[in-house]
């Protein structure tokens, strides 16, 4: 495919999931506005508080993280990447998705989202029947487990979650509420679209996504946990990785590790 042809995908792509957005929040609008939507379901077991304010987020049409920011609740310690030895290449990109972003190519979910997450808050994260905008960043997630990828799935934090199909594939366009942190399609964008301020972690996501995250288990796959932020080496609770703007964020359980994957955040949008 000419690099033009290619650039004309994604463009079509991203048009697609835009004019999704706009056509699910009027949707939203018109059923209720902005009034929290709390459903009956199973609760789970939370144990993260609200973490306090941070630095290093920024809005979405900033440019990428160029340093990994401090973890939540105080400075965060990273080694450089060189520390973990030799590392497998990552794998070949897969296909554009409908935010102009690579689908894992043959890669199966980690885990499905959760059930169990029907509209209660979570962590202090309300779900809500519009998305907030007034702070609005996205972050890149990244798995491997044993050095094989797995996908994170659409849908997570939006409970009942409905797909719309485009030209580049199924994109989450309505819910019964929106979790703060959520996911439109399987290409590890976690959307951050809160109605204040402050510093989110991996650990509030896994919390909606109904997964346990530890330094030995990552939903259920269970070994030794190895993060990587922005090309650094985190060193610390997996759960305490804050969600940067336009962070590229990379979590692999066992060996053999893979060399950190980035994608190119100019041609998103995002």
């Amino acid at each position: 495919m000419s690099g033009r042809s290619s650039r004309e995908n994604r463009r079509r792509a991203l048009e697609e999931a835009r004019q999704a957005q706009q056509r699910r929040k009027r949707r939203l609008l018109l059923a209720g506005g902005a009034a929290v939507v709390v459903l009956a379901g199973a609760g789970i077991g939370l144990g993260l508080g609200l973490s306090g304010s941070g630095s290093g987020s920024g809005s979405g049409t900033g440019s990428g993280s160029s340093s990994a920011p401090a973890a939540a609740g105080g400075a965060a310690s990273y080694a450089p990447l060189s520390s973990l030895g030799t590392l497998t290449a990552a794998p070949p990109a897969g296909a554009l998705g409908p935010e102009a972003v690579p689908i894992p190519a043959g890669a199966a979910a980690l885990a499905g989202p959760s059930p169990a997450t029907a509209g209660q808050a979570i962590d202090g994260i309300s779900c809500q029947t519009s998305e907030q905008t007034i702070f609005h960043i996205h972050t890149h997630l990244t798995l491997f487990v044993n050095g094989q990828q797995r996908q994170v799935p659409a849908g997570i934090g939006i409970p009942n979650a409905a797909a719309q199909q485009t030209q580049a594939g199924p994109f989450v366009s309505s819910g019964s509420c929106f979790y703060w942190l959520h996911t439109h399609a399987a290409d590890g964008i976690i959307h951050i679209e809160s109605p204040v301020k402050r510093t989110y972690t991996l650990g509030e996501f896994f919390d909606e996504w109904g997964q346990p995250l530890s330094s030995s288990q990552v939903g259920p796959a269970r070994g030794k946990v190895t993060v990587i932020v922005n090309g650094q080496v985190f060193k610390g609770d997996p759960r305490a990785v804050p969600l940067g703007s336009r962070e590229n964020l990379q979590v692999e359980v066992g060996t053999p590790l893979v060399a950190p994957e980035t994608i190119n955040w100019a041609s998103t949008g995002l």
